[in-house]
C-alpha cells in the first residue's frame, strides 16, 4: 500500500503552508528521511522529509500551492502501484508528520527504553538524528521551551564542539522576458511581505516621532567589553544595546508593549521582540527574541547572533518568527538615517536604528564631537499618542547615553 506524504504540524499555531520546491519528482526514488520537498510558513523554509523508502508515484500538490496540516502532498510506493488521491485529510496513517510532532521516543532504531518526552520536533532535526544514530532522549535542547534543536543534535555527534552552519543554496532568481522589458517572478517570501505591509498600512494610523542618541558611552562600553564577549564566542553588536534599551522602554510605558482588539488594549506580559533581518533581495525576516526583558547583554548579544546566523542560512523554525510583541529595524546598516518602519501586526509599534554617524554637538555649552544615531520610532496612533510615544522613545534615549 502506498504512503501518503502529510503536511507535517510545524510549530504552534501553523495550520497552512505553502509547496514551494519539490527536491523529487514522479518516477524519482527516494529514501527514508531523505529531503522531498520544501514547503514556507511565516517567510521560514523547511525541508520535509520522505516517511518511507520507495519511489514518488504522484505529487498532489504542486509548486506555489498553499497545503492545509494533514492534507496529501504526494504518494510513495513501489513502482506502477496504484493511489487513491480521494479525499485530502487523513487521520491515522504513516506519514511525514510523524518527524514533526509530540513525540517520545527517538528515531533510532532502537527506542525501547527511551521514557523521556522529547518534545516538537522538526523534520530537519528528525533526519538528522536518524543520519547520525543519535538517541534524542539523550540530547539536551536550547530552543524555546527546551525544545532540540539541529544545532543541539550537531553539537551532541560532535561531543560539544560547535558545528559551523553550512550556507543555504541560492537559486537564481526566475527572470522571464517580456517584449523588451523583463518580469521577475515574485518569489513566496516577496508575496508575504507585500501582503503584511499593505494590511499594516490599512489597519493601523501610522504615526512618526524621531530622537537622536548620543552614543558615546555604548560605543565606549563595547570597545572595552567585545574581546571578553569574544572569548565566550559571542559578538558584541550594537543591536544587543538597542534591543536591551527597548526592554527598557517597554517596561517603563507598558502601553507600547500592546495590541488594539475591538473590547479593548491587549497589554502583553511577556517582552518578545522582533529583529529584522535582511535576507539580501529575497527580502527580510523577522525573528522573535522570546522572554527579551530576562536576558543580560551577553544573553541578548547570543540570542541576537543566532537567531541572526540562522535566518541568513534558511534555519529558522516557523515559531521563531511567531510571537512578536514589538519590532527593531536596523535600516542604517545600508546608510541610511532615519526612515519611517510599518509596523508589524498587531504590534503597537517599531523601532527604527539609522546609520551612526560623528557629528557636531553641543554639550554643556561646549562644542564636542559623538558618534550620534537617529531612533525612528513608528507607532499606531489608536493605542499611543503623542505624548505617550515620546516618553517610550526618551526612555530609550535614557537608557543608551547612560549606559554603564
Amino acid at each position: 500500500m502506498a504512503t501518503k506524504v502529510l503536511v507535517p504540524r510545524l510549530g504552534e499555531g501553523v495550520d497552512e503552508v505553502t509547496v514551494t520546491k519539490w527536491l523529487k519528482q514522479v518516477g524519482d526514488s527516494v529514501n527514508e528521511l531523505e529531503p522531498l520537498l520544501e514547503v514556507n510558513t511565516d517567510k521560514v523554509d523547511t525541508e520535509i522529509p520522505a516517511p518511507a523508502s520507495g519511489t514518488v508515484l504522484k505529487i498532489v500538490m504542486q509548486e506555489g500551492t498553499p497545503a492545509k496540516v494533514g492534507q496529501v502532498l504526494a504518494f510513495i510506493g513501489k513502482p506502477g502501484e496504484s493511489v487513491d488521491v480521494s479525499g485530502s485529510q487523513v487521520s491515522s496513517v504513516k506519514s511525514a508528520s510523524v518527524s514533526a510532532v509530540q513525540i517520545t521516543q527517538s528515531v533510532t532504531p532502537d527506542t525501547s527504553h527511551v521514557t523521556r518526552d522529547t518534545g516538537f520536533i522538526s523534520p530537519v532535526v528528525a533526519k538528522i538524528a536518524a543520519e547520525h544514530g543519535v538517541n534524542l532522549s539523550q540530547v539536551q535542547g536550547t530552543g524555546l521551551n527546551g525544545r532540540i534543536t539541529k544545532n543541539d543534535v550537531l553539537n551532541f555527534v560532535e561531543n560539544g564542539k560547535p558545528v559551523a552552519a553550512k550556507p543555504a543554496n541560492v537559486e537564481p532568481v526566475n527572470i522571464q522576458p517580456v517584449t523588451g522589458d523583463q518580469l521577475i517572478k515574485h518569489t513566496v517570501i516577496r508575496k508575504q511581505i507585500a501582503e503584511h505591509m499593505v494590511m499594516s498600512k490599512h489597519t493601523s494610523p501610522h504615526v512618526l516621532t524621531v530622537m537622536e542618541v548620543d552614543m558615546n558611552r555604548v560605543v565606549k562600553h563595547r570597545s572595552a567589553n567585545k574581546e571578553i564577549f569574544a572569548r565566550d564566542g559571542v559578538n558584541l553588536t550594537f543591536t544587543a544595546y538597542f534591543l536591551t534599551a527597548i526592554v527598557a522602554g517597554l517596561k517603563a510605558y507598558p502601553l507600547t508593549n500592546s495590541s488594539w482588539t475591538d473590547e479593548g488594549l491587549l497589554v502583553h506580559k511577556s517582552i518578545n521582540i522582533g529583529m529584522a533581518t535582511s535576507l539580501g533581495e529575497e527580502g527580510l525576516i523577522v525573528p522573535v527574541i522570546k522572554n527579551a526583558d530576562n536576558l543580560s547583554l551577553l544573553a541578548m548579544a547570543r540570542s541576537v547572533n543566532d537567531l541572526a546566523n540562522r535566518a541568513r542560512s534558511k534555519k529558522l523554525q516557523p515559531d521563531e518568527v511567531k510571537g512578536g510583541t514589538f519590532t527593531l529595524t536596523n535600516h542604517g546598516v545600508s546608510g541610511s538615517l532615519f526612515a519611517f518602519p510599518v509596523i508589524n501586526q498587531p504590534q503597537c509599534g517599531i523601532l527604527g536604528v539609522g546609520a551612526m554617524q560623528k557629528r557636531v554637538v553641543v554639550i554643556d555649552d561646549a562644542i564636542a564631537i559623538r558618534p550620534m544615531v537617529y531612533l525612528s520610532f513608528v507607532f499606531d496612533h489608536r493605542i499611543l499618542d503623542g505624548a505617550s510615544a515620546d516618553w517610550f522613545l526618551a526612555k530609550v534615549k535614557e537608557t543608551l547615553e547612560n549606559w554603564s
